[in-house]
């Protein structure tokens, strides 16, 4: 699994999501992430960008 394929399903999430969270990459393989986030969308999007998925 690719770690930027999670960051962007995760950025993606937070920017469609009228919860208030941010996430921040900014130092490799660490991961800052802040406010409430629906487990279940990113997972999906994750699990489907190796098969060409959305």
């Amino acid at each position: 699994m690719d770690i930027q394929a999670i960051i962007a399903e995760l950025r993606r999430a937070a920017e469609a999501s009228a919860q208030d969270h941010r996430v921040e990459a900014g130092e490799p393989g660490y991961l800052t992430l802040d406010g409430r986030i629906n487990c279940g969308e990113p997972i999906m999007g994750i699990e489907g960008a190796p098969a060409g998925g959305p």
